[in-house]
């Protein structure tokens, strides 16, 4: 009877402590709500998409995104995402609320145009920003081509590459050439495979491996791609191929981002299409060897991870369906109620739906950035960021 009655007591002490546990968590756990908009570069003869933000080793802040001429000013009728004049470059800000009137050139390919940078701040303080392009051949050179390809306009598929900075961004070495993977079936202007290539962000492991979440077209005829896993431990200067993260006979993966949580699982975000516009998560935990994936339950893409100060994870996408904006999920830790998160809307005014490809840092312990590109009224499309701050 004492051995119950001892049993009894330390169950409930268990349970007091456990329901005080709880009710500290939900006193000290924060709501992030917007606070102001802000517009970061403007400029009606460019047009300026795809950022990513990071903070550099100085604690200040870098930004990167493609701007390419705005072809309406010259009689055109659109500007296409492909452009031989499509450069990568760079801002920065000491606070991530006010910057310069005028970007710095990031990179610019000598081959071609470039898309999405997307950068990566690594613990010694290097930089990487990853990237891929387009380049533009006449048409005697198209004839000449060898194997399958694959074009948009007048572009060429080039594939992927990275270039890296020592010192804050002030200078970038590169290109650094990824490996092709087998299951890529197109080929650059050399006639070699394409070179592995994403939008979306990187992640360095507790174990100092470089993860990044790649796309490879596996269908020539119906252009569907899946991604997969490469892996680098040398800081990015080479990498090989580790695993597949998703695929489907039917539905496309690309434009994802990879995320480490506190238990060491490696979680990726997936953009898909053939889907509904599903977002998906992909997760291993076994280190990157294998990923299971599953869709989230809700519409939006790309989409970013940023970890906050309580270990939560702030996740950002652009919304492409009317109406046209900007919308961000609050998760556990571990990333796992994503099917019951609340869906907090940053942005519905955009002008039309294309707009997005959103990227947060953490400004200060009560601060949060999340930069993209917009427009209104299908203008010029530019830089813009939300500022969201933590209330309890």
């Amino acid at each position: 009877m004492k051995k119950i009655l001892s049993f009894i007591s330390l169950l409930l002490v268990v349970c007091c402590f456990t329901t005080n546990a709880q009710k500290k968590a939900n006193k000290t756990k924060v709501k992030w709500e917007k606070v102001k908009d802000i517009v970061i570069y403007k400029d009606s003869l460019f047009y300026a998409s795809f950022p990513s933000i990071v903070k550099t080793k100085g604690n200040n802040f870098l930004l990167a995104f493609r701007r390419a001429p705005e072809r309406r000013i010259f009689g055109e009728g659109y500007t296409m995402h492909v452009d031989p004049n499509s450069y990568l470059v760079q801002m920065t800000s000491k606070d991530g609320e006010n910057w310069a009137k005028e970007p710095q050139l990031l990179y610019a390919h000598a081959f071609g145009g470039s898309q999405d940078p997307c950068l990566l701040t690594l613990r010694d303080g290097t930089l990487l920003c990853a990237s891929y392009g387009w380049s533009f051949l006449r048409e005697d050179g198209k004839k000449k081509l060898k194997g399958t390809h694959f074009h948009s306009n007048d572009g060429t598929f080039l594939g992927g590459y990275l270039v890296s900075s020592r010192n804050n961004g002030k200078t970038w070495q590169g290109p650094i050439y990824p490996p092709a993977i087998s299951q890529e079936v197109n080929h650059d202007m050399y006639g070699n495979k394409v070179p592995v290539y994403n939008r979306g962000a990187l992640v360095e492991g507790k174990n100092g491996r470089l993860y990044w979440v790649v796309a490879a077209t596996d269908n020539a005829e119906t252009k569907k791609t899946s991604n997969y896993l490469m892996v680098s431990d040398d800081k990015g200067k080479t990498w090989k191929y580790q695993a597949v993260v998703a695929q489907d006979p039917k539905i496309s993966f690309n434009e994802t981002s990879i995320y480490e949580t506190p238990k060491g699982d490696l979680v990726a975000f997936l953009r898909t299409a053939g889907y509904d516009d599903q977002a998906c998560i992909a997760r291993s935990t076994d280190r990157g060897n294998s990923f299971e994936w599953k869709s989230m339950g809700f519409k939006g893409h790309p989409l970013q991870a940023l970890r906050l100060p309580d270990n939560r994870v702030l996740i950002v996408y652009g919304y492409r369906h009317k109406p046209f904006g900007i919308r961000a999920r609050v998760l556990n830790a571990e990333c796992t109620d994503f099917e019951t998160s609340e869906e907090i809307v940053l942005r519905d005014d955009a002008g039309s739906g294309d707009i997005g490809y959103p990227w947060a840092v953490q400004l200060d312990k009560n601060k949060v950035l999340v930069t993209y590109y917009f427009n209104k009224e299908n203008g010029t499309r530019y830089i813009a960021g939300t500022v969201l701050e933590a209330k309890k």
